[in-house]
């Protein structure tokens, strides 16, 4: 597979070519992040992480996948080995439990996480959608934050977690019953 005239000049390293690379998935990479992460200080690490390692390692892509997948896989790499070291910021305040004892959320009593793409009078469910989310096994969390936040279809998704379809679809639908069984009480008392 012949590369393009830009995958050509970011593997020689172009600066110019590198910067326009920036700008065109800047927020996709940092939505994905704090999609994933729930803190902007750490997707904003991540961010850069993730295009320090794309100029890194742009002499190694090989054009198998499309570039926006190969971002995307960095992206969700940088992101699950920031949450596997332990790297998120702990926020001041004390925690309480929304949901009882068998469907615990736990919910930071300062300092929540508001998702920057949400409309303000959303705000107060969305947290509580992310938290709840976060509580989601990693694969189903990293299929589920792809398709519903970044809008990406599941055949785009299969390709950036290296897997099938079917096995995306899968994680989506165990997704979608979970958040089911943890947001069940909190949206029958409130949205009524």
């Amino acid at each position: 597979m012949a590369l393009s005239p830009e995958i050509e000049k970011l593997r020689e390293g172009d600066e110019q070519t590198f910067r326009k690379l920036i700008g065109q998935f800047r927020d996709r990479v940092f939505n994905t992040a704090i999609g994933m992460l729930q803190h902007q200080e750490n997707a904003e690490d991540v961010t850069q992480e993730v295009f320090m390692e794309v100029f890194r390692s742009a002499g190694r892509f090989r054009g198998d996948c499309s570039l926006s997948t190969w971002i995307y896989r960095i992206t969700v790499q940088k992101s699950l080995e920031h949450i596997r070291s332990g790297q998120r910021k702990k926020r001041n305040g004390f925690n309480f439990s929304l949901f009882g004892k068998e469907n615990q959320v736990e919910i930071a009593a300062e300092a929540p996480f508001y998702h920057p793409g949400i409309q303000l009078e959303n705000r107060e469910r969305a947290a509580i959608l992310f938290k709840a989310i976060a509580k989601l096994p990693v694969s189903q969390q990293t299929a589920f934050v792809l398709h519903k936040v970044e809008g990406l279809s599941q055949a785009e998704i299969a390709e950036i977690m290296n897997g099938t379809v079917s096995s995306v679809e899968s994680l989506i639908v165990r997704a979608r019953q979970r958040l089911r069984e943890l947001l069940g009480d909190y949206y029958e008392k409130n949205e009524k």
